[in-house]
């Protein structure tokens, strides 16, 4: 990725989300949290957000970026307020790794699992079309977003080992 000069760099913690203009990166790190990635190519506009549980369950006056609904109703708000639709963004979905399979209970999903059908619903009741997901699997997505171009870089790693769970019996 070229680098033009003055860029804004952006890190996204859980929680947080952030959208605007031309020369800015936005960079995080996905667990079993989800960013929705939206870019508008004629505008090179542009938004991320990285969200931590699927809803709240419950409404709220203000919207918090941890609950992927009002993550979405929060971008939503930014593009309005850019004086574009959310329609004409390109959206992309990222994250939503299992982080600890050695203790997984398989009488229900896993919070990543969750977060990932959430992101889909939003797109989909949004009336958008997803360009591109990379989503599940098992450990870390680092993920940049240059705003400019639209390119986007991902690496995954996996997740740490949980200490004492290693699955070697003591003799």
């Amino acid at each position: 990725m070229t680098k033009p000069p003055s860029i804004a760099e952006v890190y996204l913690q859980p929680g947080d989300y952030h959208f605007g203009g031309t020369y800015t990166r936005i960079r995080t790190l996905l667990g079993s949290c989800v960013s929705l990635v939206l870019w508008h190519p004629r505008a090179r506009l542009g938004g991320m957000c990285h969200y931590m549980l699927p809803s709240r369950g419950h409404a709220s006056a203000l919207p918090d970026g941890r609950y992927g609904d009002e993550a979405m109703r929060l971008l939503s708000e930014a593009v309005a307020s850019s004086g574009t639709r959310v329609s004409d963004y390109q959206v992309r979905i990222f994250g939503g790794g299992h982080m600890f399979p050695s203790i997984a209970s398989s009488r229900q999903q896993h919070i990543g699992l969750q977060n990932v059908e959430m992101a889909r619903r939003l797109v989909a009741e949004q009336g958008l079309i997803c360009h591109g997901e990379h989503v599940g699997g098992v450990g870390y997505r680092n993920l940049i977003f240059d705003i400019w171009s639209g390119q986007l870089a991902l690496k995954q790693s996996a997740p740490p080992p949980i200490h004492g769970r290693s699955g070697v019996r003591p003799k």
